[in-house]
């Protein structure tokens, strides 16, 4: 493949029905995206990666986007989506690639890291929600909220139970609610989707902050403010860069919207990062 064109694949053997794309040349960046996106909500169609000459791999998780839903047997925790991982990166010759997720994908990338410790030149860890502890019932309860709406009615139930639990305020409120009404959206399957907001938030990544400890490549961690984006706490993430050997933390300036939105600011991040290690273009 060449120039700034995506060229599509899917992954039907090992799990899953995966279906993602790649764009550019040279080194491999992959990208994870966060529970109820899609693959286009990494880098939000940005292609400063591939014109800075990296190559870079996303897909729709399982249960998301055009993915089909977990196998017979199979479900929606960490431990699924790493073995997901393992098949997109031996299908597409990804070698020691960096991990770029967000949420979901940040948590995917990270349990990753630890199962496999030389397998990656190094991890950006976007917007991390857990601390490797069980999540207390009320946080579950606002994901089963979420789940049931979505199946009773579709977006217009999942955004009804949504805006109701949402705990930001203007000048962020009106945007948050028109990004995730567009991203429900693009689901081909809602039933997965409503099984996976379910499963996944019952699934731990790790087991204590401590494992984090154990991240033998780079990493940078990718913070929000809490005003824009309490759902990923700043507090939260600044405990992985602390936690994880050599980390490094970066977040937005005062007033902005998040990195984690921005996907032109955070393309330049993430190839900054990877310009630094020896396996950069």
């Amino acid at each position: 493949m060449s120039g700034l064109e995506a060229a599509a694949f899917s992954l039907d053997d090992g799990g899953a029905a995966l279906r993602g794309e790649e764009i550019g040349e040279g080194f491999t960046v992959v990208a994870l995206h966060g529970i109820t996106a899609t693959r286009r909500y990494v880098f939000h169609g940005s292609k400063a990666l591939p014109r800075r000459g990296f190559r870079v791999v996303s897909y729709d998780a399982r249960g998301h986007g055009e993915s089909g839903p977990a196998p017979e047997g199979s479900g929606y925790g960490y431990p699924d989506l790493v073995a997901d991982l393992g098949l997109v990166l031996e299908a597409e010759d990804a070698g020691r690639p960096v991990l770029v997720g967000h949420s979901m994908g940040c948590h995917t990338a990270a349990a990753y890291a630890l199962d496999h410790p030389d397998a990656l030149a190094g991890v950006v860890l976007i917007g991390p929600v857990t601390l490797g502890l069980p999540p207390p019932e009320d946080a579950l309860e606002h994901w089963d909220r979420l789940s049931a709406g979505l199946d009773a009615t579709g977006v217009d139930g999942f955004m009804e139970a949504y805006e109701a639990d949402l705990r930001v305020e203007d000048p962020w409120r009106e945007r948050v609610l028109s990004i995730t009404r567009e991203r429900i959206a693009l689901h081909k399957d809602p039933k997965a989707l409503a099984a996976a907001l379910r499963g996944l938030p019952r699934s731990l990544p790790f087991h204590g902050i401590a494992e984090l400890e154990s991240v033998r490549c780079p990493a940078l961690v990718v913070a929000s403010r809490d005003d824009a984006d309490p759902g990923h706490p700043y507090d939260v993430a600044a405990a992985w860069a602390e936690a994880i050997p050599g980390a490094a933390l970066s977040v937005e300036k005062e007033g902005e919207s998040p990195l984690a939105w921005q996907g032109g600011t955070l393309s330049r991040e993430v190839a900054g990062f990877c310009e630094n290690l020896s396996f950069g273009p």
